[in-house]
This record gives C-alpha cells, structure tokens and sequence, in this order.
C-alpha cells in the first residue's frame, strides 16, 4: 500500500487537501470519491527519507519557467482543447497530467487557482517569468469579449513570429562564429604547441632569424608564460564589463551602442521595429486600449533607448495626442513608421497599418541578415587566413634562412 496526496473539492465546492493509502492510484480516486470528494489532483506521497533528498530538486521546480518555445506549444495546446469544447479547468488537468517539466508544473498551478476562483489572465502573474505582462493583458482582453480560444491562437501566432525572428538572426550568427572560434584556437594551438618545437631547433643552430618569426617567438614564449594569468584576466575583465551593463546607465549605454554599430544596427533596429510593430498589433487587435498597450510593448521591446521614447509617447497621448506624432517627436523611429501609423489612425485601421510595418520591417531585416552574413564571410576569412597565414610564414622563412645557410656551410 502507498500514501497518496491529494487535491479535492467538497460538496460545498471548497478546495481540500489530504491524504489516503490505497494500492495504486485509481485505487486512490476512489478512496477520495468515497469520502464524498471530487479529485482534481491525485499524487504519490514520497516517503520523508526520499522529500529530503528530493528537497533541492523540489525548490527548484517552484522556480520552474518554460522556454519560449515551450509557451508557444502550451499556448497552442490549450488554444486546441478549449476550441473543440473542453472547459478551462480540465483543459489545463490535461496539460498538467503530460510528464513531470516546467509545463506540467505550471499548468497545474494555474488549474488549482482557476479553482480557487482566479480568472487565468490573473493567475499568470504568478509566473511572470514565464509568462509576460504582454501575455496577460491579452487573456484580460480574451476572458472580456468571451472569445478566448482566439486569442490563445494569436498569442501562439505571435510567439511563432518572434522565435522565428531570432531563429534567423542566430542562423546568421551561427556560420560567422563557427569560423572565427575554429580560426582563434588553430592559432593559439599553433603559437603554444608547434611553435616552440621549432624554438629549440631555432636556437641551436644559432642563426639570425626573419623579424616575423623573432615577434612569433616572443608571442608563443608571452602566451606560455602568462596565457593563464591572460586569460583570468580576460574572464574576470568580462565579468565587471558585463555586471557594468547590467547596471541601467551601462545598459543604456549599451543598447545606444547596438542601434549604431555598423553591420550589426540594421539587424537590431529592424529587429526592435518589427517586434513593437507585432506586439502593438496583436494588443490593439484585441481590444487592449493604447495606453496599456504602449505601456506593455514599453516593457517587453527590449531596448532601453526605443524603451524610453514610448514612455515618452505615452505621456503625451494621455495628454489627447496621437501615436504617431509623439512618435516622430523622438526622432527615433523612422519616419516610414510613423507615416504608417498616422494612415492608421487616419483610416481607423491602427492594427491593420501596425501589421503593414511589421511585414516591412521583417522583410529589411531579412535583407540585413544577408548583407551581414556576405559581408561578415569574406571580413573573417581574411582575418583568420591572415593569423595562420603569419603563423606559417614566420616558421616557413626561418627554415628556409636555416637551409639556405647549411647550404653556403
């Protein structure tokens, strides 16, 4: 017989805990079923020895979040189960029924609160750092109009969208950093480990060198005596920089420097542009007002510098002015946008002009992701072939200044 807890109502509708020893779990359903209990959630209780042990891992998963791509499945999941009829509360059991992951764990979080009477726009809160405030201001919108299941597919719909942009923008990276690590380490292999063999035979035939092998020397000789306290120096150089841009005048600082950086800027800011665009659409479409919809898209466009222009942008459509004039006010977006947005708001059709800006900038940063990757090729060939190249020059003009003068001996 085992111990089983459990998570029940009462005849009252009351949420109950227990426990009840029975030889397997359907046995325990109706234990429960004969107290005059209805279970929501029925689990085998570990054994004490077994909770401390599993302490650590327990703590953990109350900590537990799912990766995008997991919210984008959870997401479509439950956007299925309530369109082909199932309520709520047994739409998120059966979620919360699939494994033992992040998913599993939170569905049954938000199946227990829906129980307790939370609407679940209210219940994702408890998880904020799964789900963002973009994503429960739309499910307030859903839960309002009585159209939730649609707006589950469009919260999918726009999760699709923002991973299928950073799965372009790490493909474009993918290929660039492959080549520059590969070219980094045949250098420091051949500066640490081929170079000094050919130190020893150098120095014993006592015999002046070319200037580009005596600086190949001092590099491997510099790289075996102090590489280690380099590169400590390096990590720990990295680690101030980074807890540097942490800080919010560091972050600033960095994302100015994001929207500037050749090659890269065109990336970002495409990047940047085309999520606001999304996010305003997919809020506004669902009936969230401008004011909260400006101030969510503030919160997740993920640029401190774009950030602070629709603050900006904020406060001066409480004051009963359009989005597009606080807008372009900033000099920040280009002016593209937000003659966009002023048609928008002209025809009436603000969702409609925010998708037309969404696919056009989506579409620049594609053609920014080509310009990169064919211009970023030819920059890191030349650069690693220029590192291995001296390598092996260096060490090919010593031997042959050391042949050509065994052959005059």
């Amino acid at each position: 017989m085992a111990n089983f807890a459990y998570v029940a109502l009462d005849k009252s509708g009351k949420r109950v805990e227990g426990t009840v020893e029975a030889a397997d779990r359907r046995g325990a359903l109706l234990a429960i079923e004969k107290l005059g209990r209805v279970p929501v959630s029925v689990n085998e209780a570990k054994s004490a020895a077994a909770a401390q042990t599993g302490a650590w891992w327990r703590l953990s998963k109350r900590n537990d979040r799912m990766k995008p791509g997991e919210v984008l499945l959870f997401t479509t999941e439950l956007s299925d189960l309530l369109a082909a009829g199932m309520t709520l509360g047994n739409a998120l059991n059966c979620l919360a029924g699939r494994g033992d992951g992040a998913e599993a764990h939170i569905a049954a979080d938000l199946r227990d609160r829906i129980i307790q009477g939370e609407a679940l726009s209210d219940a994702v809160r408890a998880h904020p750092d799964t789900f963002p405030p973009l994503y429960g201001n739309m499910l307030r919108a859903g839960e309002a109009s009585g159209a939730l299941p649609e707006v589950l597919q469009r919260l999918g719909e726009h999760y699709e969208r923002t991973m299928s942009m950073r799965s372009r923008i790490i493909q474009a990276l993918t290929y660039p950093v492959i080549v520059l690590v590969m070219g980094v380490g045949v250098v420091i292999f051949s500066i640490t480990k081929i170079v000094p063999q050919f130190m020893e035979v150098f120095k014993s035939m006592k015999i002046a060198l070319p200037l580009s092998t005596r600086i190949l020397i001092a590099t491997s000789d510099f790289a075996q005596r102090y590489g280690l306290a380099v590169g400590i120096g390096i990590v720990m150089l990295a680690g101030i920089i980074g807890r540097y841009f942490r800080t919010p005048g560091g972050r600033r600082r960095l994302d100015k420097f994001k929207l500037r950086m050749p090659l890269v800027r065109g990336i970002i800011a495409n990047s940047i542009y085309a999520n606001f665009a999304r996010t305003l659409q997919t809020l506004m479409a669902n009936g969230v007002n401008v004011l909260d919809a400006l101030r969510i898209t503030e919160e997740t466009v993920g640029n401190t510098i774009i950030a602070d222009e629709l603050r900006h942008a904020r406060e001066r459509v409480t004051d009963g002015t359009s989005i597009s004039g606080p807008l372009a006010a900033g000099k920040v977006f280009p002016r593209v946008m937000t003659d966009l947005l002023a048609i928008g708001e002209q025809t009436g059709d603000m969702p409609g002009a925010l998708g037309h800006i969404g696919r056009r900038f989506e579409a620049e940063l594609d053609r920014n992701i080509k310009i990169f990757t064919t211009a970023l090729e030819p920059i890191l060939i030349i650069f690693v072939a220029g590192g291995v190249g001296f390598v092996a020059i260096s060490i090919l003009s010593a031997v042959f200044k050391v042949t050509s003068g065994l052959g005059q001996v």
